[in-house]
């Protein structure tokens, strides 16, 4: 694919978010995920892997850990002048002016569409954790002949989040497309990627908020799918969405499986993330680890089962941590014992303390908290 085909736009406007003490400080893209990563790591990844080297992020509220963990965009090799990334945060604080849809933000910045050369801009969300190749969602965009492509993932499980379901005809037309609540019985959920030519958003966006509408799914697609040509993409391959707590557990959980984490991480290209250099996570001869995933820094003396431990976690002698997720520098003191919970960053768990949630509600800690 020719890298200025397609500018990607990663939108973070109003992102469903249901993760409660996991997004307290930080924005839903910016949640750890899978020992070392955030969520936003799969979409850039995504984007970059498929050519797209115009990138913009639409940040909203709690942008800070977002600039704090992007930055320049070096470790996605999107730091270059004459393309890279650009993280665009509201053009006012006001509370009124944030509370307005997504479309009213697109136009506030169209100069950024109007000075960019791609022909094509591909919408995506932070939430919808994947592995994918951009380059045949074009492919398959241009051989429809759409107006829009919208991605879908087809599975006979329900998914664990919250996603919209969509219908479509035999031909892929997509024929409705339904929020996430509703009693739509349909195997095709909506991930949130939007491909179009830029020429059309620009004018869905102007038309759309000139009759006061100012939502793009629900109001410039939604109401058009009689008008539009709108063609599902459909994506087979894993998919996890994440904007609940139980989403978040049960998704980082299916990583447990190793077939599940050679597709997320590896096929068809692999995921980037900031670069953290650090020693090797170290076994005392009384550590115990069975199918876990374990970050490079920890400190493992005790007993880990089915559970993902981020960077610089410490469990010490005597400690139990099972099916649970432990962020960046937790710490299980002696003789406690930690089941299907998830704790932030620096948590910390005194001793002969006992913290047990359940898989369908794990028990969850803030950061810095003491227990």
């Amino acid at each position: 694919m020719n890298k200025q085909k397609i500018m990607g736009v990663i939108n973070l406007i109003h992102e469903t978010d249901e993760l409660n003490t996991l997004t307290q400080g930080r924005c839903t893209a910016t949640v750890p995920f899978g020992s070392r990563y955030r969520l936003i790591d799969f979409t850039l990844s995504n984007m970059v892997n498929s050519g797209v080297s115009v990138v913009g992020v639409f940040a909203h509220r709690k942008y800070r850990s977002l600039m704090d963990h992007i930055g320049s965009g070096k470790s996605w090799d999107l730091q270059h002048r004459q393309s890279g990334l650009f993280v665009l945060p509201p053009i006012t604080d006001d509370v009124q002016e944030l509370s307005r849809g997504d479309l009213f933000h697109f136009y506030q910045n169209r100069d950024y569409f109007i000075r960019s050369k791609p022909e094509y801009v591909l919408i995506t969300r932070s939430h919808m954790v994947c592995n994918i190749d951009y380059r045949q969602v074009l492919d398959h965009h241009q051989s429809t002949g759409a107006d829009i492509t919208v991605v879908c993932h087809h599975s006979k499980e329900p998914v664990l989040g919250k996603a919209r379901k969509v219908r479509m005809d035999e031909h892929n037309r997509i024929v409705e497309i339904q929020d996430s609540y509703g009693p739509m019985i349909s195997d095709y959920s909506n991930m949130e990627m939007y491909l179009m030519k830029k020429e059309l958003l620009m004018d869905l966006v102007e038309t759309s908020l000139a009759k006061g509408q100012d939502h793009l799914v629900r109001h410039a697609i939604f109401s058009k799918l009689n008008q539009l040509k709108v063609y599902g993409y459909v994506h087979e391959a894993f998919l996890a969405v994440v904007n609940t707590i139980s989403s978040y557990y049960g998704n980082s959980m299916k990583l447990l499986r190793p077939e599940v984490w050679r597709n997320l991480f590896y096929e068809p290209a692999p995921i980037y993330t900031k670069v953290k250099d650090g020693p090797p996570a170290r076994y005392t001869h009384d550590a115990e680890v069975s199918q876990s995933i374990i970050a490079n820094g920890c400190m493992i003396e005790g007993k880990v089962h089915n559970s993902i431990l981020f960077r610089g976690v410490h469990v010490h002698k005597g400690a139990v941590v099972e099916d649970s997720i432990i962020m960046q520098n937790g710490v299980i003191l002696p003789n406690s014992i930690v089941s299907c919970s998830i704790f932030d960053k620096d948590v910390v768990i005194e001793e002969n303390r006992e913290v047990k949630g359940v898989r369908s509600g794990p028990y969850v800690a803030a950061k810095r908290n003491v227990i």
